[in-house]
């Protein structure tokens, strides 16, 4: 390719000028005051300096000729070897990062981008969230094991990210996909940028790749598994076949993120982040929590709440609670399908009736089941902090934060289940009750971390359900 000189005219009259345009430059296009010339040359390196002249035209009605003058100008040009042996060949490494990765989607269509965080190859199952702050709270949600999050919000990675605001000890989720990686950082408590933060953890990232067209997929298409990878050697066709023999319904993803010993949980809220002091008793209730991928948010909000907390795992036996004669039960949210997990289901149903009990997301779905409803996976899910959710028994909407892409079938629970909330985006069930086994459920997350508050009130709503169990 020839490079482009481009050189501006003055509009100022000069002579006519019998030179002619000087060699080895040739005339490429004039459309106004902007010229631009190609220069061509084989050798290594050449000086040259021309002054062009352009042909005169007449100057209105007085029939006098100008030509526009041009500046004059010097050129060096410098060819260089191209081989394969790298820069040390002498190659200039672009000051532009440039596409290295793909995105190979089951239905067969490939998303070229760049890469950031660790490089190989990862399967799994592409989602898309749309909340505007929080991704680093996001790549700490166990809740997303297995699955590609792709952000709607284009402009990632801002502010960085703190050890402040993780929501488990490691990040779960198997990629991320955003369209604009942020080329640098400004936040107080940011101590490393996110490309760092996912090398160190070996997590994938791509950028640069359109990201609405791969949501609007989504939502049309439904969550659909992907291949991440920034491996040459494997073809578009090898990646496709990974997309078609890997599978995340069925698959118990629990005993993967869920804790392996019980352990106590003491910290609230901070005194800089803390907020809605309503309803709170200073009466302490202990809460057993099982964890099948909990956030730690849950756990500061329980314990701003008045709450002392046992983390158990989540094959923890139905039994050792009983023996541990808590307060109140608290079963978690986590990844993949509640089908997958009958152990988790059987705990549910030997606990329920024996104490108040409050399931949040898989927790929820757990319950459902528990009860003799049925749940199904929904088209592509909910996630992100902006779902609007109706709060029947308030009567009032809720903007709620959302993860999961299963759901109950309130039509398959059993009479005396109340139903009440409902998510006002598809009038899926979002929160269950059931005054005589003494429970209550929702299917998103009032703990937020990152999303709204709307619903952080009913951590006091259990507690209370604690109290009039423990007064009775």
């Amino acid at each position: 390719m020839h490079p482009i000189l481009f050189i501006k005219l003055l509009n100022t009259p000069c002579w006519r000028s019998k030179s002619s345009l000087l060699s080895p430059f040739r005339l490429k296009k004039n459309t106004s005051t902007t010229m631009a010339l190609s220069y061509t040359t084989t050798t290594s390196s050449v000086d040259s300096a021309a002054v062009l002249r352009i042909p005169p035209t007449p100057k209105s009605n007085s029939g006098a000729f100008f030509s526009p003058k041009v500046r004059l100008f010097s050129v060096k040009c410098s060819s260089i070897s191209l081989s394969s042996e790298g820069p040390s060949a002498g190659l200039v490494e672009r000051p532009w990062k440039v596409a290295d990765a793909r995105l190979v989607l089951e239905d067969g269509s490939v998303w070229k981008a760049k890469s950031f965080g660790a490089s190989g190859t990862q399967v799994g199952e592409v989602v898309f969230n749309t909340s505007l702050t929080g991704y680093q709270e996001i790549l700490t949600d166990p809740s997303y094991a297995g699955q590609f999050v792709l952000m709607t919000n284009p402009h990632i990675g801002n502010t960085g990210v703190n050890f402040d605001d993780e929501e488990s000890r490691q990040c779960f989720l198997a990629g991320l996909v955003i369209r604009s990686l942020s080329i640098s950082t400004s936040n107080y408590r940011c101590t490393q940028t996110l490309g760092d933060y996912l090398a160190e953890r070996n997590i994938m990232g791509i950028y640069d790749v359109d990201t609405r067209a791969i949501t609007r997929r989504l939502r049309e298409d439904g969550s659909l598994i992907g291949v991440l990878s920034t491996e040459k050697s494997k073809s578009d066709d090898e990646l496709l076949q990974m997309s078609h023999s890997w599978e995340i319904v069925g698959i118990d993803l629990i005993s993967g993120v869920s804790c392996t010993s019980p352990y106590e949980w003491v910290d609230k809220t901070g005194s800089e982040w803390d907020f809605n002091f309503n309803g709170r008793d200073k009466e302490t209730f202990h809460v057993v929590a099982y964890d099948f991928g909990i956030k730690q948010n849950i756990l500061r909000r329980l314990a701003s709440y008045g709450c002392k907390i046992t983390v158990v795992p989540a094959t923890w036996p139905a039994s050792e609670t009983l023996k541990m004669k808590p307060d109140g039960v608290l079963f978690s949210n986590g990844p993949g399908d509640p089908s997958a997990v009958p152990y988790a289901v059987n705990t549910v149903k030997e606990i329920i009736g024996k104490f108040p009990v409050f399931g949040i997301c898989m927790g929820h779905q757990l319950l459902g089941q528990a009860l003799g409803g049925k749940t199904f996976k929904m088209k592509f899910g909910h996630h992100g902090g902006n779902h609007p959710v109706r709060n029947i028994r308030k009567g009032c909407v809720e903007i709620s934060a959302q993860n999961h892409n299963y759901a109950v079938d309130p039509a398959s629970l059993p009479d005396g289940v109340e139903v009440t909330h409902i998510n006002l985006n598809d009038g899926s069930c979002a929160g269950l009750a059931y005054g005589k086994l003494k429970l209550m459920s929702l299917q998103y997350h009032p703990e937020a971390s990152p999303g709204p508050h709307d619903s952080d009130p009913v951590f006091g709503e259990f507690v209370q359900l604690m109290k009039q169990e423990k007064s009775t």
